[in-house]
């Protein structure tokens, strides 16, 4: 069947000759499910920041109407793209101050390496536990440029943390030891209480763990309590057993690890008494 949204010829098919294809509409009912679940959660949000008061309509949305057209979640994806790059323009502006140095009060010591100045504010926002420890800091009277120290990261680590901190964007690595970095963050996330950062940290290592990195990230996940990333990667070493089990890093690993290794041995476990005979 010519489609008229998706067929290369979509310009010129009217209706009744041409219809949609099956796949164009349940992407359409996806979206416009999406965009109807996000809006009513959204006025559910301001209904009770307004003690029930009237709602106001965003854009060409009416939030009393139970579904929209997709010329309706069309103008509201746009709305939303607006919102975004709205968002982006601002972090920019607070990347830009922390990078140049603007007026920094504090200075964060890594393990390894030179501080890197920053804002006790924007700490304090992003941080529950930095917003505890600085104003620990403001009873005692610290003065400006006082520093914290977070020796468990090394400078380039550090610096990765303090950028998601400022922008909310995890740059993307193209070093050698990137993986590393990103374990390094996840135990910063949960140590400091970063809820963003620590779900950036699990989406990236989830969709990149393999049998050779697979002992590592399964590590890594116990010690962040990751119950997520602890399943993905538990399921990735199941699937290599063989080749993960029989490695030389094993060997370390069960070192360190005899409560996962307890736990791995139960999964093969599980395997054989699942597979078929």
């Amino acid at each position: 069947m010519d489609c008229c949204i998706c067929s290369p010829m979509a310009a010129v098919y009217r209706l009744p000759r041409n219809a949609i294809c099956a796949p164009c509409h349940e992407g359409a009912k996806a979206i416009i499910g999406f965009l109807n679940k996000d809006d009513e959660h959204q006025h559910e949000e301001e209904g009770s920041l307004s003690h029930g008061s009237v709602l106001k309509s965003r854009g060409s949305v009416k939030p009393n109407s139970p579904t929209k057209g997709m010329r309706d979640a069309w103008e509201q994806v746009k709305e939303m793209r607006g919102r975004e790059e709205e968002a982006h323009q601002r972090a920019a502006f607070l990347a830009m101050a922390w990078k140049e140095g603007v007026h920094t009060d504090i200075v964060v010591k890594p393990g390894t390496g030179p501080p890197i100045p920053a804002h006790k504010a924007i700490l304090a926002a992003r941080s529950e536990v930095f917003r505890h420890m600085l104003a620990a800091d403001e009873r005692c009277k610290a003065p400006a440029g006082d520093a914290i120290s977070l020796p468990e990261l090394t400078h380039g680590e550090l610096d990765l943390f303090l950028a998601f901190l400022y922008t909310g964007a995890l740059e993307n690595n193209k070093d050698d030891d990137g993986d590393h970095q990103l374990h390094a963050l996840l135990v910063a996330a949960d140590k400091y209480d970063v809820p963003f950062l620590r779900r950036a940290c699990e989406a990236r290592l989830a969709a990149a763990v393999d049998a050779s990195n697979v002992l590592r990230t399964l590590e890594v996940a116990d010690l962040s309590s990751s119950a997520a990333l602890r399943e993905r990667a538990m399921d990735t070493l199941v699937h290599h057993a063989e080749q993960v089990v029989f490695s030389p890093e094993y060997d370390d690993f069960a070192v360190r690890n005899a409560g996962l290794c307890v736990e791995i041995t139960r999964a093969l476990l599980g395997k054989m008494k699942t597979a078929p005979l």
